[in-house]
């Protein structure tokens, strides 16, 4: 019996140790991260930086509180703004958090410009956290169930149709923001149309809304740019940071410019434990360790020659609906569930992940040598193509059966 929630549906392996891309479980196997403790350990597992951070810092002070201030916050979030082009940070302690912080400014904007019940633009097959807010926002009936009523202020469009989310803007009048994925993750990695981004820029500017991204997967580098939006050469007004960010350390940060940066005022939000010294010094060695060896580039990189991979074994395979991504943020979709491939991955030796039912959905550390990612394509497609003849074997005594049953009759 555990004293813990069921909370998740935990897997049959306990996990000791790691370093770099791989893990080492309590009976001493050792397997291959490719979803990287869902997209968080970009640097890989006990990373040297990080590591001596932490030891550092909490050898010196661990938490003060934000009523004083702290040098490593400044830093990290001057850091942070540079890579990101905004102006002003806030920092908290989760993804979550960070997307709590956006719509609370994206209230704070339609107060301010008298709008009694400000409403955010929000997309279908969206996920934007796990708070009575964020599921909210998210707009997914699994992840809202038993937690009705729904926190008001959100209405949902279609993904990939800023037609739609212009639409809005001559229906209704207490538009004051559109929160976006710059890619899906949750969702089923699904990446936009070009120019998406860029519209949505369009229409936020000539309504005078702002445009949030929701950056916690797609960000610190995952896509290849520091983050996603910066393929499209657009500037949101506020972003959402996380995982990758603490590399395991617990951190969020909301990120903003312009009049949104302001919008936040003492008194209006706060955390008690978000942008402590720990966090935030593991945040500047992270920062610091993509820029000196150049990962985000790296990370493109490697994105295009697992996708190229994946494509060329998966080619007008039956079965495989479509292989999409950014970066080292891969979606293999399948014609049918495929949850069970995350176990038969840990028989494998191999981290992975589904999503949306049927999408195999990798997350790998941009620390990867190039055989490491071609060895994860490799195992990752003898899992497709196993169980995808298993299906297709199943499939056909079925139709024998049937046919059979027929002749009989």
């Amino acid at each position: 019996m555990t004293s813990l929630m069921a909370a998740y549906g935990r897997l049959p392996v306990t996990m000791t140790s790691g370093a770099g891309a791989e893990v080492r479980d309590s009976e001493g196997r050792t397997y291959l991260d490719a979803l990287g403790g869902i997209a968080v350990c970009a640097l890989g597992h006990a990373d040297p930086a990080v590591a001596d951070a932490i030891a550092t810092q909490a050898r010196t002070l661990l938490h003060v509180s934000n009523l004083y201030s702290i040098p490593a916050q400044e830093e990290l979030g001057a850091a942070l703004c540079r890579v990101a082009d905004m102006d002003k940070a806030f920092f908290c302690n989760s993804g979550a958090e960070a997307n709590e912080a956006c719509i609370k400014i994206a209230r704070l904007h339609g107060h301010a410009k008298n709008i009694a019940t400000p409403t955010v633009i929000v997309m279908d097959t969206a996920f934007h956290g796990r708070t009575l807010a964020t599921i909210a926002a998210t707009g997914n009936e699994r992840i809202q169930k038993g937690f009705g009523p729904m926190t008001p202020g959100f209405v949902t469009v279609p993904y990939d149709d800023a037609a739609a989310v212009d639409a809005l803007g001559d229906a209704r009048e207490d538009i004051v923001a559109v929160m976006v994925e710059p890619v899906q993750g949750e969702g089923g990695v699904i990446v936009p149309k070009a120019g998406y981004l860029a519209e949505l820029r369009r229409i936020c500017d000539a309504r005078g809304w702002l445009l949030i991204c929701d950056e916690i997967q797609s960000g610190m580098g995952r896509t290849g740019r520091w983050f996603a939006y910066q393929h499209e050469d657009i500037l949101p007004d506020v972003v959402a940071v996380a995982k990758a960010l603490g590399n395991g350390m617990p951190i969020g940060a909301c990120l903003a410019r312009g009049e949104a940066a302001s919008l936040i005022q003492p008194g209006s939000h706060g955390t008690t434990f978000g942008g402590n010294p720990l966090a935030c010094a593991v945040g500047v060695a992270v920062v610091g360790e993509l820029e000196r060896r150049d990962l985000v580039a790296r990370a493109g990189e490697l994105g295009t020659r697992m996708l190229d991979g994946f494509r060329a074994a998966l080619h007008n395979r039956p079965g495989v609906v479509d292989v999409r991504g950014k970066g080292m943020m891969m979606g293999i979709e399948l014609d049918a569930p495929c949850g069970e491939l995350v176990e038969r991955a840990l028989e494998a030796g191999l981290l992975i992940n589904v999503t949306a039912g049927n999408v195999v959905r990798l997350l790998p550390p941009y620390i990867l040598g190039n055989a490491e990612a071609d060895e994860i394509v490799a195992r990752v497609t003898r899992l497709i193509e196993t169980f995808l003849a298993e299906n297709d074997a199943a499939a056909a005594d079925s139709s024998a059966n049937a046919t059979d049953r027929a002749a009989s009759a």
